[in-house]
């Protein structure tokens, strides 16, 4: 509550708090004499009126209640004390009680605060807690709030400026809550501010509103160069008459006795300001010394040396007061007969110099008062005091001040600063007669820039300065309302609940225009939101926690970086950071209830604070109620967690943008402590456009998307701000253990989650689950046809109907026949777990697709020893049945009957073997586009490896211990063999620590065929469903997988040569079908030669390898043999089979592949055109976009 100042001849102290130095005044209400009023230095509106204050003064009178000390309360030793003195000076006429703002009795003050009579403590210094100290914030403070004024503590207002757009200022403060100062470096440079659309009233107080107007002024706020000038300490002096003959009794008690009290610190005075010369003027007041420093008072009047003892005293009175100085000293200061409890306290205000000044110097407020402790005036008083302490036997002490800092005063009155000038202009003073600063040196004014504290007094009053400075306000308000033909409000108040609601809570201006209605109501929803988070917490008394953050980078300003990957995130922070585009935050992290912060599924808390980034328009914004979740899941990525920030925040400019940031923790940390310092210090950065109500649904997490793009980067926490951060780390509750158990909860939990991330490897395995989670997009077929094979085997074909045709026409409806691969089904086209599947993008085309579930994907019948080879009987069987039940008819030209056919890995290696041996007439086919391989599977690396490790191989060694299938799926109960597999396969090797995971399920499925995907592209509820997509495969058709994997091309297994099919002749029967290849560079099942090398033959049996050249994306392409196409792509970022399977693969994968399809099906000039659905409404909204 303290403030002590140290400046250049004197120091101050003030009060911080709500209330400001009204707390530890000590309460006299002494109004200026009309001689210092009628100084040359006040403006003409008030030298020539000096009674024009007086209404003023009553106004004040009538709110603060100041009564003398009453004549039937007891008597008080201090105050006999200094009338004994004043008489004994011939000055007894000019002693009198003082007027003051204790109370004396119980019941409700002036504004309806209820207030009890004081317990004469003499603590008033201290922020007497007895309930009778009447200060500003139990009277005015009081009444604002009860007329709806909102109070915001903690808050250090830094400089002021002009609204750039519109009325108003903008008020730039830091605040100090959450334990913000322990980020010195950003505490004052990370500025929040509020904006003051009509008027800025400064109270701030003689020391700080002249270092916020200097700092304004540094900044571009135009105002007279007289800011921080004329400062005065209103001539105060302290000093002490020690061990006097008296009981003085000049010590405060928390709990005095009734019998011996000590009194309001303050209650009475020798007034001398009666003089020919006010500036000659000054009155003594006696006073006490709060308990917090008694035995400081002690030890300073002990060593400090007096500058008079008593003259010609007797060896008995001088063993006396050697007596009493050790009593004091050994018994204490509370010692009846001591020397301190025989101490009496002078405080004394005169005329000083004015010429005391506030400057700037490395940001920071330096004061030099100049001429104060040392003139001729000050060397007056002292000889005063000195024969008013010897005449009651004492030694004169001046402060520990005066003479432990080179003979300088204290003073608890600093005015001055921002004074009035004495002829209305710039000139002379900062301010007019009312308190308007000026913006020069002429008669200018800002509008609405008023002062209303001690700062504005030019001169010093020789008095407490208390009342003054209240009726200057209330002259100063009254001046404004009347100027803005306003009317100030008589209605007294009733009985107020402090604890409770105001009430009176004036309406709300709705704005005019429809934007900052809509923002209004945004804000009014906001504030409700929280409000009621708070109350519920407070309720229930729950404990929370909070922390403060600063995050640093580089976000570059720019509209087209749209895509929400890492590769973009990379790339805006290397072009920001070139073109020294940085940012950073600056934000606290509260949760109410730590206990729905740690067991909500959103681990949500609440964010206040401020962002910079200099090249975004508005910079800086301010940040309210924004959200903060604590590693939640992340269900577009398996096994990962985020720690997200969402907030909308307003710049200075009135612009509201919405931040959206993310730090990724995901298996990449596995046993990697510094990766784990990476991803838990480094945040992608996406800035929008705010849209009214996108963060309406606080569970929505992809609710940013909805905004336009506007900025990018990345962000860091530096080492320094994470030491500061923990720093800052504080429980709430209501008591010790609370607080406790909430920092405990909370530290258990981070541990926890982040242990479970950073050994991933070794934490409990995954299970299939028994329920189905995330299904968002279910595509269920419009038909189930069952297909009878040549060889009587039955298996599935699923049908889809378009959604959308082309020109609108249903004519142009084409058949598209898809393949899955082994061990799958149709689900992979029809992902019920992305939102936007490759059976939805091909039904939107135009295209009725028609899926097979051949015997060797997820049928019970794969169980039977079936093969790839044997598969393209299904193959044929279902064509038949779509060129039989949905083609033309017969009389139509044989190309209009042919299907183009999309096929993937063994299915389309199946597809790859009825075509060469001629089971599947290529004259059915209309063009193929091939996911991973054709008619040359070559193994990766790893697979490979598998083929060729141990004498015995892998397939013969499980046949022999388990059996002649092999499950995708498992769960605990699993024999003991599957279980050892389960647990062996932790250790299967991976290209990236990305791809750890502890998904039992897919550890089987990449051990038996390879890794089938970047985890990255898999969401989560694809990547821990996965056993629901996966069947098995059994051990023939593994051995017959293993050698096409590692001879390079396709064979029979009817015989025992395992006879090679990709032959020149059988390669022949290809002749004229159109071919797209493409692979996924980061396949790990399959070698990107798998499709090289088949792109090759056919382009060397069917074309001439010097024509081969590359379209405009890139691609290879051969236009030779009659306009046959043959193309190759590899795709960036994809593996196996999340081409298909992928979060992202609508804009990465079916693309491309729909427009081979149409090219080939529709012809060359075909262009697709977008329906009007759901799917593009979600890619229009930014939805997918992730």
């Amino acid at each position: 509550m303290y403030h002590l100042v140290f400046g250049k001849g004197q120091n101050c102290v003030v009060g911080n708090g709500l209330g400001g130095t009204s707390l530890m005044n000590a309460n006299v209400f002494m109004e200026a004499d009309k001689k210092t009023l009628a100084l040359k230095a006040w403006p003409p509106e008030i030298r020539s009126n000096v009674y024009g204050l007086d209404k003023y003064y009553e106004k004040v009178e009538k709110v603060l209640e100041p009564e003398a000390y009453p004549d039937d309360w007891p008597a008080l030793p201090k105050m006999k004390l200094l009338k004994k003195q004043a008489d004994l000076l011939g000055l007894g006429e000019r002693w009198q009680k003082v007027r003051q703002t204790t109370r004396f009795k119980n019941g409700p003050n002036s504004c309806g605060v209820e207030m009890k009579a004081s317990e004469l403590t003499g603590q008033d210094a201290t922020g007497v807690n007895d309930g009778s100290k009447t200060t500003t914030l139990v009277t005015y403070l009081a009444d604002a709030w009860n007329w709806g004024a909102e109070m915001f503590c903690e808050c250090e207002v830094r400089h002021i400026e002009k609204a750039k757009n519109g009325d108003g200022y903008l008020v730039f403060f830091a605040w100090h809550g959450r334990n913000r100062g322990h980020f010195k470096a950003n505490l004052h440079g990370d500025l929040m501010w509020v904006r003051a659309k009509k008027a800025v009233f400064l109270g701030a107080g003689a020391l700080a509103t002249p270092e916020i107007l200097l700092r304004s002024k540094a900044l571009g706020l135009p105002m007279s160069h007289m800011v921080g000038q004329n400062m005065s300490g209103n001539g105060d002096m302290l000093a002490f008459g020690y061990n006097t003959d008296e009981q003085v009794n000049a010590l405060g008690r928390p709990f005095p006795s009734p019998y011996n009290p000590i009194g309001p610190t303050i209650t009475s005075v020798i007034d001398c300001r009666n003089q020919d010369n006010a500036l000659d003027g000054f009155v003594i007041e006696e006073g006490a010394v709060p308990h917090a420093l008694s035995h400081f008072l002690q030890v300073m009047l002990d060593i400090m040396p007096g500058t008079s003892e008593p003259k010609e005293e007797s060896i008995l009175e001088r063993t006396q007061a050697a007596l009493a100085r050790y009593g004091s000293r050994f018994l204490g200061p509370y010692f009846k007969r001591g020397a301190i409890a025989k101490t009496q306290v002078y405080l004394i205000m005169s005329h000083d110099s004015n010429q005391a000044t506030l400057t700037l110097q490395d940001d920071k407020p330096v004061l030099e008062f100049i001429g104060v402790g040392r003139s001729d005036h000050v060397k007056k008083l002292n000889l005063l005091l000195q024969r008013a302490t010897e005449a009651v036997g004492g030694t004169l002490v001046h402060n520990p001040f005066f003479a432990l800092m080179g003979q300088q005063q204290v003073t608890v009155h600093p005015i001055g600063g921002a004074c009035m000038s004495r002829d209305n202009t710039g000139a002379t003073g900062v301010t007019n007669h009312l308190g308007e600063v000026f913006t020069g040196t002429g008669s200018e004014v800002h509008d609405g820039l008023i002062v209303t504290d001690g700062s504005v007094i030019p001169t010093a009053l020789g008095a407490n300065p208390f009342a003054t400075i209240a009726a200057l306000a209330e002259r100063s308000v009254e001046g404004f309302c009347k100027a803005k033909g306003l009317s100030i409000s008589e209605e007294p108040n009733g009985l107020l609940d402090l604890f409770g609601e105001p009430q009176h809570c004036p309406p709300r201006c709705v704005p005019a225009r429809r934007r900052e209605r809509m923002d209004f109501k945004e804000e009014h929803e906001s504030l409700l939101e929280a409000n009621e988070v708070i109350q519920c917490a407070d309720e229930i008394k729950a404990a929370g926690l909070g922390f403060t953050e600063v995050m640093s980078g580089f976000i570059h300003f720019d509209t087209n970086l749209k895509e929400d990957s890492r590769e973009t995130y990379q790339l805006a922070y290397r072009t920001a950071k070139s073109l020294c585009e940085s940012a950073r935050f600056f934000l606290s992290v509260q949760a109410f209830n730590t206990t729905n912060l740690l067991n909500s599924s959103q681990h949500r808390a609440m964010l206040t604070g401020t962002f910079a980034c200099p090249s975004i328009p508005g910079s800086p914004f301010m940040v309210r109620r924004g959200e903060f979740n604590l590693f939640i899941l992340d269900n577009k990525a398996p096994g990962t967690r985020n720690l997200t920030y969402d907030f909308d925040m307003t710049g200075v400019n009135g612009r509201k943008l919405h931040f959206h940031g993310y730090k990724v923790v995901d298996s990449s940390v596995a046993l990697a402590p510094f990766q784990f310092w990476r991803s838990t210090s480094t945040l992608f950065v996406t800035i929008s456009e705010h849209v009214p109500g996108m963060c309406d649904d606080l569970d929505n997490e992809d609710a940013w998307r909805r905004g336009k793009v506007i900025a990018k980067g990345m962000m860091h926490i530096q080492p320094a701000d994470f030491m500061s951060e923990i720093m800052t780390m504080t429980p709430t509750g209501s008591n010790l253990l609370k607080k406790v158990i909430s920092a405990t909860s909370f530290l258990t939990y981070f541990t926890r989650k982040s242990l479970s991330l950073f050994l991933a490897p070794l934490t409990p395995l995954q299970y299939p689950s028994p329920t189905y989670n995330g299904f968002i997009n279910n595509t269920p077929p419009d038909q189930s046809i069952p297909i009878y094979a040549s060889d009587g085997v039955c298996t599935r074909l699923y049908i889809w109907e378009p959604t959308a045709y082309p020109e609108n026409d249903p004519a142009n409806i084409r058949n598209l026949f898809m393949i899955p691969g082994a061990s799958v089904d149709h689900n992979i086209f029809a992902l019920p777990t992305i939102r936007f599947n490759a059976v939805n993008y091909f039904t939107r085309a135009g295209y009725r697709v028609f899926i097979t579930v051949h015997r060797i994907g997820q049928l019970m019948i794969a169980e039977n020893n079936w093969t790839t080879y044997d598969a393209r009987l299904d193959i044929k069987a279902c064509l038949e049945y779509i060129r039989k039940h949905h083609s033309p008819p017969h009389s139509s030209p044989d190309d209009d009957r042919k299907i183009y056919t999309i096929a993937h890995c063994m299915g389309s290696v199946a597809f790859s073997t009825g075509l060469l041996d001629g089971t599947i007439p290529a004259s059915w086919i209309k063009g193929i586009t091939c996911s991973q391989v054709f008619m040359n599977p070559i193994w990766s690396a790893i697979n490979l490896a598998k083929v060729m490790m141990g004498p015995i191989p892998l397939d013969k060694l499980y046949t022999f211990l388990s059996g002649t299938w092999f499950s995708c799926s498992t769960s605990p109960s699993d024999g003991y063999l599957q279980c050892l597999i389960n647990q062996l396969l932790r250790l299967y090797p991976h290209e990236s620590r990305r791809e750890i995971c502890n998904n039992a399920s897919c550890h089987r499925t990449s051990f038996v065929f390879g890794r089938c995907w970047n985890h990255e592209n898999l969401n989560e509820a694809t990547h821990r469903q996965i056993d629901r997509f996966f069947g098995g495969v059994n051990m023939r058709l593994l051995n017959l997988l293993m050698k096409q994997g590692k001879e390079g091309f396709v064979m029979k297994n009817d015989t025992e040569d395992f006879e090679n099919l990709v032959t020149p002749e059988n390669v022949e029967k290809l002749r004229g079908i159109p071919f797209l290849l493409f692979h996924g560079r980061d396949n790990a099942v399959l070698s990107p030669e798998s499709t090289e090398r088949t792109y090759e033959m056919l382009t060397d049996a069917f074309g001439s390898s010097s024509t081969s050249a590359k379209d405009e994306r890139g691609d290879s392409v051969d236009n030779d043999n009659n306009g046959c196409d043959y193309k190759r792509r590899v795709v960036p970022g994809y593996g196996h089979l999340d081409g298909w399977m992928g979060r992202n693969a609508w804009k990465d994968v079916y693309p491309f592949v729909l427009e081979e399809v149409d090219r080939v099906v529709r012809g060359e000039h075909y262009r697709f055109e977008e329906p009007h659905d759901k799917f593009r409404a979600m890619v229009e909204g930014g939805e997918l976009l992730y």
